[in-house]
């Protein structure tokens, strides 16, 4: 069973680490309350929205490195030091630059070049190598908004996909401490479940020029296995792994964004 649970609403721009570290009380702060939980029969899911992510101050939002990665939060002030947990799904929206409207396939940005990368850069490097999936949102149209008939998957079509693949990875995951694909650590992710024969070749060499950190290379073979487990295939074969590299770096690679479209 899945349900969800409101507990607050998303995070609004931020000046310091409060919503993130809790009062000097040593409560909880707004990252451990996150805004929605995902509550199942087995466990208890938290899911956060950054808006207007560059708008936050840099502090706040490297302070989200450490949760990402090891899913839970310290707390040091001056009566001791505690540790939260804080395991979450983090979404992060943003602008492309301070007007909002810069784009590569239109020119009604007025921004300049230099402040379009100023604010860009005030998403750190290491804050972004633990974001797993990159996706750019082009304007609509007036032709799509007014499309009749074009519509997408149902949501029970997709529900009933990522029931599946859910279902799959517990199959597979099954005696051990892990149950999501998420979960499993990057080391026994490359021992003991491996990529089909030569899937992973690209991403690796994305690793030796640098587009790609050590962490980058497990985030992206753990979004291909759940790729692999959304279209029903038994291991990652290239095209997973290619989608998952397309998600992480922005580049095209020649694969559907669509799940759909590869089933």
């Amino acid at each position: 069973m899945l349900t969800l649970r409101s507990s607050c609403s998303n995070f609004s721009k931020s000046p310091d680490l409060k919503d993130l570290a809790g009062p000097p009380d040593q409560r909880p702060g707004r990252l451990r309350d996150a805004s929605i939980q995902f509550i199942t029969n087995t466990d208890t899911r938290r899911l956060g929205k950054l808006d207007e992510t560059p708008e936050f101050n840099s502090h706040a939002l490297d302070a989200l490195r450490q949760p990402l990665e090891a899913g839970h939060v310290v707390i040091a002030r001056s009566a001791g030091v505690v540790r939260f947990p804080a395991k979450f799904l983090m979404v992060l929206a943003a602008n492309p630059c301070p007007c909002g409207r810069f784009s590569q396939t239109n020119d009604l940005c007025e921004c300049p070049p230099s402040s379009i990368r100023r604010y860009q850069a005030r998403l750190s490097g290491p804050l972004l190598d633990r974001v797993d999936l990159r996706v750019e949102v082009d304007r609509v149209t007036r032709a799509q908004l007014t499309a009749r008939g074009a519509r997408g998957e149902s949501t029970a079509t997709v529900a009933d996909r990522v029931r599946a693949a859910r279902e799959r990875a517990a199959a597979r995951l099954a005696g051990t401490p892990w149950r999501t694909n998420s979960e499993i650590p990057g080391r026994e992710l490359r021992s003991r479940w491996y990529a089909a024969i030569g899937a992973m070749d690209e991403a690796e060499r994305n690793l030796e020029r640098g587009v790609l950190t050590a962490r980058g290379l497990d985030r992206v073979l753990r979004v291909a296995w759940t790729v692999a487990d959304l279209v029903g295939h038994d291991r990652p074969d290239a095209t997973d792994v290619a989608l998952a590299l397309q998600l992480r770096t922005g580049v095209p690679r020649g694969v559907p964004m669509a799940i759909g479209a590869l089933t």
